[in-house]
């Protein structure tokens, strides 16, 4: 990593990814509790020698190795960390300026730093207590997938068996042929993989599967108590809300109950693709309501969350995410969270196979409202779909100006008037004018190569302005 590319990251200041750490003779204390939370959630990049306000000290260079051994060694104590890290150093001078950047990657095992276990959430470094949050932590490592924990004292009584007869004419409906109308109940849920056994212990019974996809409400409350999903309405009465649905029954009733309170609250706009009207906004509701639902990790207190404001419509989940950051439709690779329950959709037609459900709720967003959706997956996966169509820039460099539905030699015009004519320009001004993050980091930085725009300063205060032709 070169100097320019480090002092974009600075500019961004810290966050669930990034950390910057003052550095004297000797590392401080906090810097182990953040290596040690970066490596039990999705890893992150500390930099030594920068102040929380993007300032920088630097590393005394005559205590730059002394500095990087030091951390070594203490991620080597078996006194100091439970499991040892592993770790990479650069070192990158910037004004006579030496900082140490420590990459920490995201580890398969659960570390702890002198008795205690530390999450990253947002820009801090948190203790992780209590059983349940450990036990996430855990599932989430190991890769568990707590969908197919066994319940040896449910039987089929337990389950509800209109509902499976339901299941099988929504599955005849999508395949006439389909080997479901030929079968028992007993049989149906047991080829859908919802009845199982466990080799590891030898328990064999209905799982957890089975329980939220076609158990009475009674069983799922003892059995799975923090599961349910919160449908909100907040356009008027922002404080709380206009509407509200709380579900706690079977998935597929629950689809059903969140889907039609969404369709009932947005505004339906009917497009042709050929000969047929087609409806964006039911696709949109069904990709973001079947997600919410499925894909969620049913073992987490988070409850589903469903919101529907002025700005657009917004899912929470609880998630066993292996990342974080945003999803793009063409680079993000799809990972199963529950898959019997994600095939049990696939069956009844309420879900495709996997993957092509972000693919489309992208297409439709830009069918309703001409913008992408958000997507950003995490330990709570975070969904957001604009409701409000993109309105057309004036030409001012105030008008909010979609990038996403523009392409890179627009948004790079826009980067050199915008420096051209403020006399300097922030990514965070880019940022500000309607351009995703990402985009804007990118483009300076090939306006910058192209010798097109040129920075100034150091940390938050560095701008961008325009080269004498």
């Amino acid at each position: 990593m070169n100097a320019d590319q480090l002092l974009r990251i600075i500019e961004e200041g810290e966050s669930d990814r990034i950390e910057f750490k003052r550095c004297g003779n000797q590392p401080e204390k906090d810097l182990f509790e953040t290596i040690c939370a970066f490596a039990n959630t999705f890893g992150g990049t500390i930099l030594l020698g920068v102040e929380d306000d993007g300032s920088l000290t630097g590393v005394n260079s005559a205590q730059v190795l002394p500095v990087t051994r030091n951390i070594l060694n203490v991620v080597s104590n078996p006194n100091a960390f439970d499991v040892p890290v592993s770790l990479e150093f650069e070192h990158i001078e910037i004004d006579d300026r030496q900082i140490i950047k420590v990459d920490v990657p995201n580890s398969p095992q659960m570390h702890s730093y002198k008795g205690k276990v530390y999450e990253r959430r947002g820009d801090t470094d948190i203790v992780v207590r209590g059983s349940a949050p450990l036990a996430e932590l855990c599932i989430r490592k190991q890769g568990i997938y707590t969908e197919q924990r066994i319940f040896e004292h449910v039987s089929l009584d337990d389950l509800r068996e209109d509902l499976i007869d339901e299941a099988r004419q929504l599955a005849l409906a999508k395949r006439k042929d389909h080997p479901w109308g030929a079968m028992t109940n007993e049989q149906l849920v047991e080829s859908a993989g919802l009845f199982g056994k466990d080799y590891s212990t030898g328990k064999q019974g209905y799982n957890l599967a089975a329980v939220v996809l076609l158990g009475k409400d009674e069983v799922i409350r003892s059995l799975c108590p923090a599961y349910k999903t919160d449908a909100l309405v907040r356009q008027h009465d922002t404080d709380r809300h206009d509407d509200r649905l709380v579900t706690i029954t079977n998935l597929i009733d629950a689809y059903a109950q969140v889907a039609d309170f969404c369709r009932k609250h947005l505004p339906d706009r009917f497009l042709m693709e050929g000969d047929f009207a087609v409806s964006p906004r039911d696709t949109i509701v069904r990709e973001l309501v079947v997600n919410c639902l499925i894909h969620r990790e049913f073992t987490s207190p988070f409850p589903a969350k469903v919101i529907i404001d002025n700005e657009g419509i917004r899912t929470e989940n609880a998630s066993r995410a292996s990342f974080e950051g945003p999803l793009e439709p063409d680079t993000f690779s799809p990972l199963p969270k529950n898959p019997l329950i994600a095939s049990f959709f696939v069956h009844i037609g309420l879900a495709e196979e996997l993957g092509s459900g972000t693919r489309e709720l992208f297409r439709n967003s830009r069918l309703y409202t001409g913008r992408d959706p958000e997507l950003e997956e995490g330990l709570i996966f975070r969904a957001f779909v604009p409701t409000v169509p993109a309105a057309e820039p004036m030409g001012g460099t105030s008008d909010r100006y979609d990038a996403q539905a523009k392409n890179a030699d627009e948004a790079s015009a826009l980067a050199l008037k915008l420096a051209e004519n403020c006399g300097g320009m922030r990514t965070a001004d880019l940022v500000g004018a309607g351009v995703s993050r990402r985009t804007a980091q990118r483009i300076i930085g090939e306006l910058v190569s192209q010798g097109l725009l040129v920075p100034q300063g150091n940390g938050p205060s560095r701008v961008y302005r325009r080269t004498r032709e």
